[in-house]
């Protein structure tokens, strides 16, 4: 994972909500209700994050799924798959066509009529 843009990202979205949260303290309406102060300054926050932070937030979620599909397990089918090499069994019955259906023919595979 890239630390540096992980890193630029966290701290930007701190300040992002930390220097209007100040701003809005330094008023006196902010500072008798703070909760309200803290509510516009996260709407803030948020709003800067989206218009200015893009690049970073893409290159930590990239970075962050390459990690995670490096470190996944094979699904059992994908075991199978590679064991099998995508070939099908010998065993298997070919597929009715079209204008078939399962009831019209019998076990011996002959049509009935």
């Amino acid at each position: 994972m890239n630390a540096r843009s992980f890193w630029v990202y966290t701290v930007l979205r701190i300040l992002f909500f930390l220097v209007p949260f100040g701003i809005l303290m330094l008023l006196p309406i902010g500072r008798e209700f703070y909760w309200l102060s803290a509510i516009f300054a996260a709407l803030i926050g948020l709003s800067l994050s989206v218009i200015f932070l893009r690049r970073p937030l893409d290159e930590v979620s990239a970075s962050l799924a390459e990690r995670r599909a490096r470190r996944t397990d094979p699904t059992d089918e994908q075991i199978e798959d590679a064991a099998l090499g995508d070939a099908p069994d010998a065993d298997e019955a070919p597929a009715p066509s079209a204008g078939e259906s399962p009831e019209q023919e019998s076990a011996e595979g002959e049509r009935r009529p």
